[in-house]
C-alpha cells in the first residue's frame, strides 16, 4: 500500500488532484486508515495510470469516469486505443516542431507572392541549360522550336494552384526560385535517387505485409529525406502530405504505384505518410 503522498511522488499527480479524484468517484483509495489517510494498492495505481493516459488525450473527467465505469470496459483495448491516439498526437506535434524549427531558421514564412516574369525567365533559362542535349532535342522536335517549348514550360506558371503549391513547399517564392536555380541533376544522381525511391516503396510494402510500425516510420523518414534532397527542400512535410492526398484522389496514379510495387501500396503509403505527420 502507498500513501497519497507516495502516489503523488511516483506519478507526478498532485495530492490535491488525487483528493479530487476521490471526491468525484473517479479514483477511490483502496482503503482509509483509522486516522483517515488514503492508501492505494497496485490495482489503484494501474487505474490512475489509465486516467493519466485519458487526460493526455484531453478527455474530460466526467467522460473518463463513464468510460472506465462501463461494464464492458476493456483495459487492454483501451490501452491500444490510447497508444494509437497518443502516437498520432506525438506525430502531429513533431510536424509542428519541424515547422517551428524552419521558421526559426528563416524558412517557411508562408509568403504567397506570385512569381514575377523575371523569376519565370530565370527558372526557364536554368531548366533549359541543365537539360541533356538528347532530351532538349526531343522536346524541340515535339514542339517545333525551342521558343515553342519554352512557351509550353511557361504555361505551368499560369496554373495558380501549381504555383501556390510550389511556394507552399518552399515557404516563399524567393526560396523556390533559389531551389530551382541550385538544381543541377546528373544522370548518375537521378538513377541513384530513383533506386532510393524504389527501395523506400519496397520497405513500405514490407512494413504493410508484416505490420511493422517501426519499419513504416523509418521508410517515411527516408522518403522525406529523399524529397528534401531531390527538390532542395528544407521540409518535405507539405509535399509528402500532398502526395498522400493524390494517392486517394487520382485513381490512375494510385494504380500505377500498385502495379509497380504491389496491390494496396498507394493506399498504404498515403496512410503511412499521414500517420507519420499526425494527420490520421
Amino acid at each position: 500500500m502507498k500513501t497519497v503522498k507516495e502516489v503523488s511522488e511516483i506519478t507526478g499527480v498532485s495530492i490535491r488532484t488525487l483528493r479530487y479524484y476521490d471526491e468525484i468517484g473517479l479514483l477511490k483509495p483502496t482503503q482509509l486508515t483509522e486516522a483517515g489517510y488514503r492508501l492505494y494498492d497496485n490495482k489503484s495505481l494501474e487505474k490512475l495510470q489509465q486516467v493519466m493516459f485519458f487526460r493526455e488525450l484531453e478527455i474530460p473527467l466526467t467522460d473518463i469516469k463513464k468510460i472506465m465505469g462501463n461494464s464492458n470496459y476493456d483495459k487492454e483495448q483501451a490501452l491500444l486505443t490510447q497508444k494509437s491516439l497518443l502516437e498520432n498526437k506525438r506525430n502531429r506535434l513533431n510536424g509542428i516542431i519541424e515547422l517551428i524549427n524552419d521558421v526559426m531558421k528563416g524558412v517557411n514564412t508562408m509568403s504567397f507572392e506570385a512569381f514575377t516574369q523575371a523569376d519565370v525567365q530565370k527558372m526557364l533559362d536554368h531548366t533549359l541549360e541543365i537539360m541533356s542535349k538528347e532530351t532538349l532535342a526531343e522536346q524541340v522536335e515535339k514542339y517545333g522550336s525551342i521558343e515553342k517549348y519554352r512557351e509550353y514550360l511557361a504555361t505551368g506558371f499560369n496554373n495558380e494552384k501549381a504555383v501556390t503549391d510550389i511556394i507552399k513547399y518552399y515557404g516563399g517564392k524567393e526560396k523556390a526560385v533559389e531551389a530551382v536555380l541550385q538544381s543541377k541533376p546528373n544522370k548518375e544522381e537521378l538513377e541513384q535517387q530513383q533506386n532510393e525511391n524504389v527501395e523506400i516503396y519496397r520497405q513500405l510494402m514490407q512494413a504493410k505485409n508484416t505490420g511493422n510500425a517501426a519499419l513504416e516510420k523509418e521508410a517515411i523518414a527516408k522518403h522525406a529525406e529523399l524529397y528534401k534532397k531531390m527538390f532542395n527542400l528544407d521540409n518535405a512535410r507539405a509535399m509528402l502530405l500532398d502526395l498522400a492526398k493524390e494517392y486517394t484522389e487520382y485513381e490512375k496514379f494510385a494504380e500505377a504505384t500498385d502495379n509497380q510495387f504491389g496491390k494496396g501500396c498507394a493506399e498504404y503509403t498515403s496512410q503511412a505518410i499521414r500517420r507519420y505527420y499526425g494527420e490520421l
